[in-house]
């Protein structure tokens, strides 16, 4: 069983994730792609887009075994949002 360790601190992590995506892939895949999420390897550059976090780094990993993953959400901010949208929890 293969045991994948991160390789950088966390703050290191996000800068090379957000610069990579923000340098070399956003003008790429940003046009028709909003919501979707991109995996991005923070050591090649290396990237892959689909419709969620598992089958985007499922497809990276394939290709790259070692691959240190960052996601980006294609047009929002955060990757995954925790609460319920517009629920009323007091009624």
């Amino acid at each position: 069983m293969l045991i994948r360790q991160p390789r950088y601190s966390k703050e290191e992590f996000a800068r090379r994730g957000h610069e990579i995506y923000e340098s070399q892939i956003r003008s790429q895949v940003e046009e028709g792609n909003y919501g979707r999420i991109v995996a991005i390897d923070i050591e090649t550059g290396a990237f892959e887009v689909a419709k969620d976090s598992l089958t985007a780094s499922d497809q990276l990993l394939a290709r790259l075994t070692y691959a240190q993953i960052w996601f980006v959400r294609i047009g929002h901010r955060a990757v995954h949002r925790v609460g319920l949208i517009g629920a009323n929890l007091f009624q």
